[in-house]
């Protein structure tokens, strides 16, 4: 595959503008932030939304004032998060996917231990009542994958019917209660992916760079931002969410392979609508 689609996730549910003073925090933020990753290359734009407090929250309007605001600037894919507030309902986990009707949305396929210290829970009902909702609104599942068991588990889905053939999974490394952000891991869990599927993966940490140079070389997607970084090396508070989507679309580009468009990104995703 010539065409590597980089997602950006620009804001996340936890860092703070204490973290680093350029996270995006409102609609207006996030929505500027984006449209400047859709110049550097990104293709997908993976969101959450934060509250007054910056506090992860699951606010239909928020999220739809934040859509509105893009779509206004460009053609990026919209996949929206499902989780991020751990004291959502499961109502309000799904509310704004039937309210937008988003491209993509995430699929978090199994509950964790959620940074050693809070749980992080997605009960066999929930999951199969989310799958339904997507089908219901064309939303695709973007299968996020913490550690091999949440593969497993979409595999099951998939045999049950509550998804589709063309799976596109998440690797999310370097989470602290999921899998390490190790080229080892990566390696691992590609290898257990079925026929026709689509991956991306990222690395949290100084995992960041390696997962990034070992995906392309795998032949995979990536996702870059400030969700799961907010340095950009060891040293560096990063400048931007572009600015990391700058350094993948060299990379991608040093490899000899080319960035994708939002268009590219729905002829690979198999997307509905653009």
């Amino acid at each position: 595959m010539k065409k590597r689609i980089i997602t950006v996730a620009p804001t996340g549910a936890w860092p703070t503008k204490d973290n680093n003073p350029n996270v995006p925090m409102t609609p207006k933020e996030i929505a500027e932030d984006v449209y400047a990753c859709y110049q550097a290359g990104a293709s997908v734009a993976h969101l959450h939304m934060r509250d007054d407090a910056g506090k992860g929250t699951m606010s239909k309007a928020l999220f739809e004032e934040t859509v509105r605001l893009i779509k206004e600037k460009c053609d990026i894919v919209i996949n929206l998060t499902t989780s991020g507030d751990l004291e959502a309902t499961d109502e309000t986990r799904q509310a704004h996917l039937k309210a937008i009707k988003p491209e993509l949305a995430s699929f978090d396929c199994g509950s964790m231990n959620w940074m050693h210290s809070s749980l992080f829970i997605n009960h066999p009902k929930f999951l199969e009542a989310l799958a339904v909702t997507m089908k219901e609104n064309g939303v695709k599942p973007e299968i996020e994958v913490f550690d091999a068991g949440m593969l497993y588990n979409a595999l099951y889905y998939q045999k049950k019917g509550f998804l589709d053939d063309q799976l596109h999974f998440q690797f999310v490394l370097g989470a602290a209660g999921g899998s390490t952000a190790t080229v080892e891991n990566l390696v691992y869990l590609k290898s257990l992916l079925p026929q026709n599927a689509t991956w991306s993966a990222l690395g949290i940490g100084k995992g960041h760079v390696p997962i990034i140079l070992a995906t392309l070389a795998l032949g995979g997607h990536v996702r870059v931002g400030m969700e799961d970084n907010v340095m950009f090396s060891a040293t560096e508070l990063a400048k931007s969410n572009a600015q990391f989507v700058t350094r993948a679309a060299n990379l991608i580009r040093e490899a000899g392979y080319e960035v994708a468009t939002p268009a590219d990104a729905r002829e690979i995703l198999g997307l509905k609508r653009g």
